[in-house]
């Protein structure tokens, strides 16, 4: 799948979020971080197993202990240097979409899919791009605890607040050949890199952003090959553990036009970022009137030439 052309389309304002709380959070923004809670994996347990689904008789959701720590997190609107996918591992665009309603599947994936391609194929400086996935989010109406983003009673997952990375160095491999079905292809493949684009769908986003990691602040022994399990398969991700080098950003005020596009995965082995540990987190500044968080992802794969 290449690249389509990318249609831009004015977003209607959402009802749902009064302007003056937006520009509330925005305008309180400043260059001293935010301080809130990240769950990171408790070290020295065995592999960690979580459920997708509702896990036999006698298991837990997850198997593995958590602990909150309270970290700096950065508004990385007030960057000294612009955050960039392949140093930081992650970058905001200004990205319109021309879908309306991010319910309607059909739309999403007749018109998002390749709009997320182009966008990939643009920060990237990749030469194919080849979206496979998307989820929608909801952060709990209860401001339950943030778990592992297990569904809600709608349906659809809540916001993940344990942090993660979506693919290990196993599994980035075994996505290249999912996605191109055709493993003599994906042997010929160099450097190919996993991508998540990220953006709001109901307005500016202020209860549970998402916060992402310095992927220059990230070391392998910070990294715990993880598994989850749907009803008809298993994959593999990687849970954090804490280290006092991390640097964690995040977007004040995300809205629709806005996409959050971060690495997964490279393949290339040096001088570029492989991985973005990430979660939501509780912003302690959000107004109590805060609708809960609605968001998109996109997993994107994208091969160079």
């Amino acid at each position: 799948m290449s690249g389509a052309s990318c249609v831009n389309a004015s977003i209607e304002p959402d009802t749902l979020v009064k302007a003056d709380a937006a520009s509330s959070l925005t305008s309180a923004r400043q260059r001293t971080p935010v301080y809130a809670g990240l769950n990171y994996l408790r070290p020295g347990q065995d592999r960690p197993v979580s459920y997708a689904f509702q896990p036999p008789p006698g298991l837990p959701w997850e198997s593995a202990e958590y602990e909150l720590r309270t970290v700096p997190i950065r508004d990385g609107r007030d960057a000294v240097g612009v955050p960039n996918v392949d140093r930081e591992g992650f970058e905001l665009r200004d990205a319109p979409s021309s879908v309306a309603d991010f319910t309607d599947e059909d739309a999403v994936k007749a018109d998002y899919y390749a709009e997320c391609a182009e966008l990939a194929l643009a920060v990237t400086g990749a030469s194919e791009a080849y979206v496979f996935d998307h989820l929608l989010r909801k952060s709990e109406a209860n401001r339950a605890p943030l778990s592992f983003g297990r569904r809600g009673a709608d349906g659809r997952p809540a916001a993940n607040g344990r942090i993660h990375n979506d693919y290990t160095e196993a599994s980035g491999r075994t996505r290249l050949e999912l996605v191109l079905n055709d493993r003599a292809r994906a042997a010929r493949v160099g450097r190919y890199a996993i991508v998540n684009i990220w953006r709001s769908i109901k307005g500016p986003i202020l209860d549970t952003p998402l916060a992402v990691c310095d992927a220059r602040s990230v070391v392998a022994r910070d990294l715990v090959a993880s598994e989850v399990r749907y009803p008809q398969r298993t994959g593999e991700i990687y849970l954090a553990t804490f280290s006092p080098a991390h640097r964690w950003s995040y977007f004040s005020a995300m809205d629709r036009h806005e996409a959050l596009v971060f690495k997964q995965y490279d393949a290339q082995l040096g001088g570029v970022a492989r991985f973005t540990p990430h979660a939501a987190f509780d912003h302690p500044a959000a107004p109590a009137e805060a609708p809960p968080r609605e968001s998109i992802e996109v997993r994107c794969l994208v091969v160079y030439a």
